[in-house]
């Protein structure tokens, strides 16, 4: 009964440390997207605050008592039993970093992602460098004491914090297979769509009408408005707790179809959360699995369903209604020439704008350099060289001089989050083999979404994917639900049906 009582208490602990956290996922959603910029300092002083009060619930000692006491319990559920291995990785991950630390970087990251903001807009590498240099070394300094915590290489002791157990040897061995036949692959579709031209849609589109759309798509996906919303912020993403979603996406007013792309890519993250299973709120096993898992169930949604010629029948007559007041014939609005802007492929420089055939070129360059930084063969001064370098072999590209649109363009780095670049692309070929095993379980998938019906899809996601929570690791959850684990094929299947068969 003792032994029951200690994991009781875990569980209690928990339930208090997922109250903070979700104070602190919507202080951070609000930091991003409402608040004011002079409120920059002050809110990163309160963030780093609450991130050691966190790191000190997390590192109790009684923690570690209760574990061990807990540690070989017969009598636990098998959902209690992966609870308890999660609580242990979790008190293992933090107690492996000093509190002092987690102060310094979370202060470091504030100001150097605030400072991102601006430095970005104005091409301003140099004032970037010495507060990314501090990020860089403040990171360092917690991959080796992760390193020396759990006997990992310090750069994957950063990745297993975003996807457990995966590991840089077998992330390089998967991309190698991708830089095998992407490059090759990206001239063949660029050369193919000459001849299926996409004509442009012009015009002013408002940011209010926009929003009209992206709720309406979201309604279709279904996603639940009564514990989320949509607002904006410089960067589309989904924050928040799975009870009080918060996704957020950016306008142009000369253009749409960046904007619902990220709102359909966001909803993907956020119906994850929201199915997260109810009972398990609070606790570790509760949660998502991992980052790769997470953006497998955004590129499902935006790249697999939604990319499609079935999903655009759907979109368009809302379009035109938003859009034109009504119904259109002009075949620039059409859902045949949607389809063909939205599935477009060529090379760019920017990571958040790029199709999904080259977007793992873009992951693969991030992987190669994080993974150099925190090495120490390449250092931040030498970070834009070094970006150019590998954009002109992968994508035939010159940033140099341009730094907004090279190493500045993402705010990953300046938050700190070295080694979750990779996630994507293994979140990309974890989509396509979950579509693929989606489609032989559902025959009449692509029909229903032709018709605007997600009910199916989102069901066999719901049983398959967002209720199970952490209670299986990656590759047993892949191949509980595919038949087998990660493997490029099914990607490279998926990219070679939709852009190089004959229609």
């Amino acid at each position: 009964m003792q032994s029951m009582t200690a994991y009781e208490n875990l569980e209690k602990h928990f339930r208090r440390l997922g109250d903070l956290q979700h104070v602190g996922a919507i202080v951070s959603w609000d930091e991003a997207a409402m608040m004011p910029v002079g409120g920059g300092e002050s809110r990163g002083d309160a963030m780093a605050t609450l991130s050691v009060v966190v790191h000190e619930m997390l590192t109790d000692p009684c923690v570690g008592e209760w574990l061990d006491e807990s540690d070989g319990l017969n009598d636990l559920s098998a959902w209690q039993t992966a609870n308890l291995r999660e609580i242990r990785r979790s008190f293992d991950a933090a107690t492996a970093v000093t509190a002092d630390l987690v102060r310094a970087k979370s202060l470091a990251t504030a100001r150097c992602e605030q400072a991102w903001r601006v430095a970005r807009a104005a091409n301003d590498w140099a004032t970037m460098a010495p507060l990314l240099e501090t990020v860089i070394g403040l990171t360092r300094e917690e991959a080796a004491m992760r390193a020396a915590a759990n006997g990992l290489d310090p750069y994957d002791a950063l990745l297993d914090t975003y996807e457990p157990g995966m590991r840089a040897a077998r992330v390089a061995g998967v991309f190698g297979e991708l830089k095998g036949f992407l490059p090759e692959m990206v001239g063949e579709i660029i050369d193919a769509q000459k001849s299926l031209p996409a004509t442009p849609i012009t015009g002013e589109f408002s940011e209010e009408s926009q929003r009209q759309l992206g709720l309406a798509m979201m309604k279709t996906l279904g996603f639940d408005f009564d514990r989320g919303r949509l607002d904006v912020s410089h960067h589309p993403f989904c924050g928040g707790v799975p009870d009080d979603v918060r996704i957020t996406t950016r306008y142009r007013t000369d253009s749409f179809a960046e904007s619902l792309m990220a709102v359909l890519h966001e909803t993907g993250h956020a119906m994850y959360e929201q199915g997260l299973p109810v009972e398990w709120r609070g606790q570790p096993v509760g949660e998502a699995l991992s980052m790769a898992t997470h953006e497998s169930q955004s590129l499902l949604m935006e790249m697999q369903a939604c990319r499609t010629r079935e999903f655009m029948q759907h979109m368009t007559p809302s379009a035109h209604a938003i859009f034109l007041g009504g119904a259109s014939t002009d075949p620039v609005w059409s859902s045949e020439n949607l389809y063909r802007l939205c599935t477009r492929v060529e090379r760019g420089f920017i990571r958040v704008d790029a199709d999904e055939v080259t977007y793992p070129l873009h992951v693969i360059l991030r992987f190669e350099i994080e993974r150099a930084l925190i090495g120490g063969s390449l250092t931040v001064d030498h970070l834009p060289e070094a970006w150019d370098e590998k954009m002109q072999a992968y994508l035939g590209l010159d940033t140099q001089g341009n730094y907004a649109d090279g190493c500045l363009q993402d705010v990953h780095w300046q938050a700190g989050l070295i080694g979750y670049f990779p996630t994507y692309s293994l979140g990309a070929m974890t989509a396509a083999q979950l579509f693929a095993a989606v489609r032989r379980a559902l025959p009449d998938v692509m029909s229903n979404i032709a018709e605007g019906d997600f009910t199916a899809l989102l069901a066999w996601l719901r049983a398959n994917i967002h209720s199970q929570g952490r209670r299986l690791n990656f590759d047993e959850l892949l191949t509980a639900a595919t038949g087998q684990p990660l493997t490029v094929a099914p990607f490279r299947a998926h990219l070679q049906s939709r852009y190089l068969a004959s229609d």
